[in-house]
């Protein structure tokens, strides 16, 4: 049966003009495991907090978005990724387009190769960037929105996204993860400019830390 609380939280954060505000990095509903989609909400209401979370994403924009970062302790993410960049930057982080998919209770492992480092944000942490390395390819475990089964290998940046989001759903931020010496201010174009290489070589570099072995 739907949680009677849980459902009247997300009827009243669906009653706000979208896109929905974005929770920011010290609210404690990011620093705790979301719970499992289990029943909670109506179909009907999870298929319009479904919308309302792509539409915000879009809104931000970003490529991914987790219901905790809207204030809803659910193990539910979205993401999508146009993949409007150069084709240099497509082919150095294995960037490419992403159709709009539903990710229930998703999980990950490692699913072989090496480890990757690339700059990397969150909606969550707005004004700020920083090398992250992660697995390269990961098994994606997870349900689409319909509850049919998501088992799958994804590579390059898709798996960037997918592990990012995920997780959002563990109580985790990309910082916990970060190499903080890398850490970039990007609200200046100056900024945004100095690190716009498609990998973080230069960046490694100049701010002195270590990118792992093949990057």
């Amino acid at each position: 049966m739907p949680s009677t609380s849980l459902s009247d939280h997300v009827e009243s954060l669906l009653a706000r003009e979208l896109p929905l505000p974005i929770v920011a990095a010290g609210d404690p509903v990011l620093r705790r495991p979301a719970e499992p989609v289990d029943g909670q909400l109506s179909d009907e209401l999870l298929g319009r907090l479904v919308e309302a979370m792509r539409v915000t994403m879009h809104k931000a924009p970003g490529v991914g978005l987790a219901a905790p970062q809207i204030g809803v302790p659910l193990r539910l993410a979205v993401i999508e990724d146009a993949a409007t960049v150069s084709e240099e930057v497509r082919a150095a982080r294995g960037r490419v387009p992403q159709p709009f998919r539903v990710l229930v209770n998703p999980s990950y492992e490692d699913a072989g190769g090496r480890h990757v480092a690339f700059y990397e944000g969150c909606l969550s942490v707005p004004g700020y960037q920083a090398v992250v390395a992660r697995h390269e390819r990961v098994r994606l475990r997870a349900l689409d929105e319909r509850g049919r089964a998501v088992d799958e290998v994804v590579s390059g940046w898709p798996a960037r996204i997918v592990q990012h989001e995920t997780d959002h759903l563990n109580g985790t931020l990309y910082l916990d993860r970060a190499e903080l010496r890398s850490l970039s201010h990007t609200l200046t174009q100056e900024a945004v400019e100095r690190w716009a290489q498609p990998t973080p070589e230069l960046a490694a570099r100049e701010l002195g830390f270590t990118l792992p072995e093949g990057d």
